[in-house]
Order: C-alpha cells, then structure tokens, then sequence
C-alpha cells in the first residue's frame, strides 16, 4: 500500500469515528489528512508529556533517555553511552497499520563521528528495561557517510536486529526535510520528503504504538552537549483502523 493510500484510509477512519483524546489539526501543507495525533511542540516539557500522551526512554524505560521539548523543538537527551537513545512512544490503543512523520530542524555543523540519527518509531512500546518495535533512522549528515536504516528492537538494552541499511549522501537528512515512516501488514517503508527510500520486512511485531527518538554518540570529541542541534519541529501519527 502506498503511503497516500494509508494516510486516505486514516482520513475515513476519523471521519467515521470523530475525533479522540490526542487529536489535533495541523496546518502544514504536509498534511493531506488530519492525524490521529500531531503537535509542534508548543510547551516546555522535560521529558516529553503533552497531557500525559507519551512515555520516555529515561522516565518510564531506564536504560534509554529522555525527549524534552522547548516551543516548537523536540530534542533527545542521550549523554552517556551506546545505544541508550532518547526515545518517545506515544499511549493509547493503537491499530498496526502506522504512519509517522516529523519537520527535522537542525541549527549547526554536526560532525558525521556523532552519528546524530533522527528516528521514527512504529509498533513499539517502553517498560522497565524493555524498549520494542521499530525503528526507521535517517542520519543528519551530508555526506557520502549519511545513512538511512530500518532496526527491530527486540527488548533488552544494545539488543536489536538491522533489517535494512543504505550508505549514501541522498539518505542524509538536514534542516527543514521531513521524514516519514509506514508501516502496513509486515512491509515498513522510509520515506524523505515524501520520496519513498527504502523497505524492509518483518513479521516479529503485530502491534504497539508510533513514536520518536534520537541518536548521539558521545565518545568521541566535539560530540557531547550537541543534542540541541538537531531534533523535530513537528510530529504526526496516524493508524488504519476503524476503531
């Protein structure tokens, strides 16, 4: 199914079944439908709440990080080691058929040794010491080191399994590009300003919910105290159920 042909399905579905707790309009000319949940991030929050919508990689996982927002910034928190990437998961009950789309905005050089990745999150869930689903990553980078790959997290902390992975400059994203991730049946598919960029299959996960997340490594020199370099200017979540 092709991506408009979801966003299309989720438009009847809120049109069928009115709109529900976490519902909201956005006036981009990005949105063909209105989503099940968008935001641009208009509060202060530390870590991301909006209402009690979300959970955190820090707050509600442990091992991973926290998502903060400022007016209209969502940025991720990682600051210590590999893998512990601040991660954002939407609540609620939501049907497997997913879509997620953010605005990147980035505001200085990002040296590609940082690898800063800019992740959508589908199906997936946090608990204590558990963080599942799936992740589709572009890296913030323009170089021929740029990157977009498809990742099943499966639970424990350092513990995932690459279901797709591509090398090159046009997978590197920057300031004002969006990004969005599908996810239909067992096909999840990446897409950068509305241009599908890869897919990759997998049947491991049948539901959970969509989200957000971001990547830092902090090893390396000139890497920590960056992650307000990059992050969302905004954030959209649809599914295709009739609920």
């Amino acid at each position: 199914m092709r991506l408009l042909d979801l966003l299309s399905l989720a438009a009847l579905v809120a049109c069928a079944g009115g709109n529900k707790p976490g519902d909201s309009r956005s006036s981009s000319v990005a949105d063909t439908v209105a989503p099940r949940y968008a935001t641009d991030f208009s509060l202060s929050e530390s870590p991301l709440s909006d209402g009690g919508q979300w959970l955190n990689g820090g707050t509600d996982g442990l091992d991973w990080t926290d998502v903060s927002t400022t007016p209209h910034h969502a940025i991720g928190h990682q600051v210590g080691a590999s893998y512990t990437d601040a991660t954002a998961i939407l609540k609620g009950d939501w049907g497997p058929n997913q879509s997620a789309t953010a605005t990147i905005f980035t505001t200085g050089p990002i040296a590609d040794i940082c690898v800063a990745e800019l992740e959508m999150r589908l199906r997936s869930s946090i608990a204590p010491h558990s963080n599942r689903g799936y992740e589709v990553t572009f890296k913030v980078s323009q170089t021929d080191k740029a990157y977009l790959i498809i990742v099943r997290w499966n639970g424990v902390l350092g513990d995932f399994t690459t279901l797709l992975e591509k090398y090159g400059a046009r997978y590197g994203v920057q300031n004002g590009d969006t990004m969005t991730a599908t996810i239909v049946g067992n096909r999840i598919t990446a897409y950068k300003n509305g241009v599908e960029m890869g897919h990759a299959t997998d049947d491991t996960y049948t539901g959970g919910n969509p989200g957000m997340g971001f990547n830092l490594e902090n090893s390396h020199a000139g890497c920590p105290g960056i992650n307000d370099r990059y992050g969302f200017t905004s954030f959209r979540a649809s599914d295709g159920i009739d609920r």
